[in-house]
């Protein structure tokens, strides 16, 4: 690529942009500053206009809560956009929101976003379309197992192998990593929403409750588990009786959670096993060796670690700050975009 004088310059003064557009939670890493926004990826719009009327925690507060003429939805499915429009309004408020923490303006930023592995060109395209309406002056993609190693300080780079299992909201994605490029890779999109519609569905089955998303994640949140826990708990939850149509309350335990969650941590934890079974028999050694790391928030669900240490026999440890690890690997791409190309997808200025 030909030197370009004003692109240099540009660059001195620019806002240089990493997002993990996730599918529960959009995060934005300034480079220089670190992670600035950290929003759930939720827009409220009018129904009949479509025009946003909250964005980001805003917006996710009015959950359940809005009068007829509004609604409020995610505009991202399973990593990857469902309705263009209002990513690019969420984009548009994101970055503009990046820009007003700027002690001097500057023009419009570079930015970095992570996609699942398994995106189509086509969803690929409408992430780098929606980026580049929203305000960018280059997009850049990076599938986020890599940008997820990156943030967690795995050595990629290296001849030996590493692993990384980043569990978000829509997406699992597992990748095995030696000398920079990835020998093995599946993207599942089995993770957080699926287990909060899995406790959904368990509490109307056996009590014939119908309770909220929000209901299911803060039950996920405070005593689920994949591996059974040293104390049990217990917690309450509220919502609607499906027989009498009346408000209702249920204690249910750990033990249940554990039993509604089973079926999708089975399939994750078969996920990775495929993984490994066509991992070459020197990078399992490696693996052995420095252990498989967890990253994303799914990977917060207790005794995760545990299930899959006993499952894979082989350690397995939680990334730190794993729900930031994305933004920080896009972060780390941004300090050296000339360096760091080879990590990159569907790189080009004027289209993929």
């Amino acid at each position: 690529m030909a030197f370009n004088p004003l692109n240099w310059l540009l660059g001195l003064f620019s806002l240089d942009i990493g997002i993990d557009l996730g599918t529960a939670n959009t995060l934005v890493n300034v480079l220089g500053k670190g992670i600035v926004i950290n929003e759930p990826s939720w827009v409220a719009i009018e129904k009949k206009s479509r025009r946003p009327l909250a964005i980001g925690t805003e917006a996710r507060q009015m959950v359940g809560r809005t009068p007829a003429n509004i609604i409020a939805i995610r505009p991202l499915r399973d990593g990857v956009i469902s309705d263009f429009e209002i990513t690019e309004a969420m984009l548009e408020y994101f970055i503009g929101k990046a820009h007003e923490q700027s002690i001097v303006p500057v023009p419009r930023p570079r930015v970095v976003v992570g996609i699942p592995s398994g995106a189509t060109d086509v969803e690929k395209r409408a992430v780098y379309d929606a980026t580049m309406a929203a305000g960018a002056r280059e997009a850049f993609l990076i599938e986020e197992p890599t940008a997820a190693a990156l943030g967690a300080s795995l050595p990629i780079g290296e001849i030996r192998g590493s692993m990384v299992v980043d569990i978000g909201g829509g997406t699992t994605e597992v990748a095995v990593f030696a000398m920079g490029g990835v020998v093995v890779s599946r993207s599942l999109r089995v993770a957080g929403d699926e287990l909060d519609q899995d406790i959904v569905n368990y509490v109307r089955n056996k009590y014939n409750l119908l309770i909220g998303e929000r209901m299911a994640e803060r039950a996920k949140v405070t005593i689920g588990s994949a591996y059974p826990l040293k104390e049990e708990k217990t917690i309450t939850v509220r919502g609607r009786n499906l027989v009498s149509g009346l408000p209702e309350a249920v204690e249910i335990s750990s033990v249940e959670i554990r039993e509604a969650l089973s079926s999708s941590v089975a399939v994750i934890v078969e996920t990775i096993k495929d993984a490994i079974d066509e991992t070459p028999p020197e990078l399992i050694a490696d693996l052995m060796e420095v252990g498989i790391c967890l990253a994303g928030g799914g990977s917060q669900l207790q005794g995760l670690p545990d299930r899959l240490t006993n499952e894979l026999r082989t350690r397995v440890w939680i990334a730190e700050d794993p729900m930031t690890c994305v933004a920080r690997g896009a972060g780390i791409i941004l300090e050296n975009l000339d360096i760091n190309h080879r990590f990159l997808v569907g790189l080009q200025r004027r289209g993929l």
